[in-house]
């Protein structure tokens, strides 16, 4: 069989051609630069687009993974030289095909880990639609989200999140040799990476790169989707004494990533639990380049953001992730600690309580009141790490975009408890409830998916997963013919949160967790700068 040859702006690529599950082919293209390396002077700095090469590019092995912490294969490695991005087609542009629309995923990973990697983002179950997928990498950790306020030093932030601008522009310029339409192209990502999708809906400088947007599990209003400035920090974990952001950058651009990655992971460690993040996107001061200069919560309450239609959603027991995060460190051999939970913990920083206030107290009250009653525990821990750290800002999300969205904002919650459940597979957790990550199970294929029989509640969900979100993908609207999933998913509206809520079957439902979201609605009201979040 003939390998695949497509033109791009840069040069010719080889790709080689696959399976779905169902048998159908898949046209892959493996590690196709869109920006220049940035290392040397690159780094910590804005991308630049890939130069030109001659002959053919072999796109049939993997790029380079972004350096970072492997947590899948528990490996610390990858290069600086990593913008590479992944392509899937079911068949190549000519005059006679219509060009297919495209979803390019941005994954997770706390900004600080994730790849593209098809071990975990495999395409086997999304490419039995006719899409075209994109996967690709961006910079993370200090090397991605490093930033000063000094002008003069022009590392404003933001860079990995201005990587991904830059592979979107790939897409606007390249797709359609690929039989994509650039004129139909949906976003979606998990965790920091639906952080992400959520800054392009909102910068001005991702206006026109896509048509749709899907938010799984984060968006800007979490406490995790803001960093701060660390520079200084940075240096002096590599044992240099610096007093300004200037001399800092002087020794971290120097820095071998290996011993820059164990400086910014001793500086992550001092962060408390719902702290701000050390290396995320950050406001920027306004320039040509910036990527966002206001406040997420201020965008959004003002409609003046990139208007496509957006599905948004959270899992149950998105908490569950703090027991994965235990199960991983005991496989490991390392302590686990089993203290029963701090209530202010819970308390996302922004708020600003005062630890051992009156306030605070009167907060972890509350908390006590709601959470911890009745026999089950451990599962009211989670519960209460599920809302502090991801329900409470994705619904304020939804919320909000549903008063100022002019195009339809679709809410859902996943609840599927089944043999694909990601993170529950990965470190073989038995809590009920669909966990973080555990959703990405049923959209791709990875190295730990196990088979699964045809009609099995695994196949049924695989494919019900798929179904909506290539239906938003090709028409904005999850189930366009109500007989085809047996369900109309409504719109959220203003003063009334439709949502359908994903397990075992698809059920429409009405405003998600009232009475928890009453308790957090109290809470984001001590401050000013969240009292319009819920």
């Amino acid at each position: 069989m003939v390998a695949p040859i497509v033109s791009t702006k840069q040069g010719h690529v080889k790709g080689f051609i696959g399976t779905d599950i169902d048998g159908g082919r898949i046209i892959s293209f493996l590690g196709i630069p869109f920006a220049k390396p940035p290392i040397g002077e690159l780094r910590f700095k804005n991308p630049l687009p890939a130069e030109p090469w001659h002959g053919i590019k072999d796109a049939t092995k993997e790029g380079n993974n972004c350096y970072a912490n492997d947590v899948l294969f528990r490996s610390i490695g990858g290069s600086e030289d990593c913008l590479n991005l992944n392509v899937f087609t079911k068949s190549l542009s000519d005059s006679k095909t219509v060009l297919k629309p495209v979803m390019v995923f941005i994954h997770g990973g706390g900004f600080l880990t994730g790849s593209n990697k098809p071990d975990l983002y495999g395409p086997d179950f999304l490419m039995t639609q006719d899409v075209v997928l994109v996967v690709p990498n961006y910079r993370l950790g200090a090397l991605g989200f490093l930033s000063s306020d000094d002008d003069a030093l022009r590392v404003p932030g933001n860079a990995g999140l201005k990587d991904q601008i830059l592979a979107l522009q790939w897409v606007q310029e390249n797709i359609r040799n690929f039989n994509g339409d650039p004129n139909n192209v949906t976003i979606f990502g998990e965790s920091a990476g639906s952080v992400s999708v959520h800054y392009l809906v909102l910068s001005p400088r991702a206006k026109g790169l896509f048509h749709k947007a899907i938010l799984q599990s984060g968006t800007t209003l979490n406490y995790f989707a803001e960093g701060k400035h660390v520079m200084v920090a940075l240096a002096k974990e590599l044992g240099q004494d610096v007093s300004s952001d200037k001399e800092a950058l002087d020794v971290l651009k120097k820095a071998p990533v290996e011993l820059l990655y164990e400086a910014q992971g001793k500086v992550e460690a001092a962060r408390k639990p719902t702290g701000q993040l050390c290396f995320a996107p950050v406001i920027e001061k306004p320039s040509k380049t910036a990527f966002i200069t206001e406040k997420p919560i201020d965008i959004i309450t003002s409609g003046k953001y990139n208007q496509v239609p957006l599905m948004i959603g959270y899992n149950s027991r998105e908490g569950l992730l703090l027991a994965a995060a235990d199960a991983l460190a005991a496989s490991a051999g390392l302590p686990v600690k089993n203290d029963p939970p701090n209530l202010e913990d819970a308390v996302p920083w922004y708020i600003g309580l005062e630890s051992g206030s009156d306030i605070s107290k009167e907060v972890c009250e509350k908390l006590k009141k709601t959470y911890f009653q009745g026999p089950n525990l451990d599962d009211n821990k989670y519960l209460m790490s599920t809302d502090s750290l991801f329900v409470a800002g994705i619904i304020a999300s939804a919320k909000n975009h549903a008063e100022t969205s002019r195009c339809p904002v679709y809410l859902y919650r996943m609840s599927l408890d089944a043999g694909l459940n990601l993170m529950k597979l990965y470190t073989k957790l038995t809590n009920p409830g669909a966990c973080h990550a555990d959703d990405l199970g049923y959209l791709f294929k990875n190295v730990i998916t196990p088979p699964f029989q045809p009609g099995s509640i695994e196949d049924i969900s695989v494919r019900r997963f798929v179904k909506l979100w290539t239906n938003f993908a090709k028409y904005g609207n999850p189930t366009p013919d109500e007989k085809e999933l047996g369900i109309t998913w409504k719109p959220a509206e203003k003063g009334q949160l439709n949502f359908i809520d994903i397990g075992s079957e698809l059920t429409n439902q009405v405003n998600p967790e009232p009475e928890r979201m009453q308790l957090w609605k109290e809470i984001y009201q001590l401050n000013p700068n969240t009292v319009d979040y819920l």
